[in-house]
């Protein structure tokens, strides 16, 4: 007998005995802890992307106020001429 011959007989075994009995309220509590589970996920997901926009706005206000395509003032003055 082949290793996969066996394990198929042992799935057939598992299948054809006794079913375990299922606790009353295990789809009620699971619902409840997908419906958690969404809650969490959607409340992250707007964090995200108030945070984002957040980050979009603040970072147009330091663009709008710095000016980072701006050459800078050069500090050395050009020499006076015709003195």
């Amino acid at each position: 007998m082949s290793p996969p011959d066996r394990k198929e007989d042992q799935v057939r075994r598992l299948l054809e005995g006794p079913r375990p009995v299922v606790p009353a309220g295990l789809a009620a509590s699971a619902a409840a802890r997908g419906d958690r589970l969404l809650r969490r996920r959607r409340t992250l997901r707007r964090v995200g992307w108030a945070l984002l926009a957040a980050a979009a706005v603040a970072f147009a206000v330091w663009a709008s106020l710095t000016r980072p395509w701006e050459v800078p003032p050069s500090g050395v003055s050009p020499p006076l001429e015709g003195w």
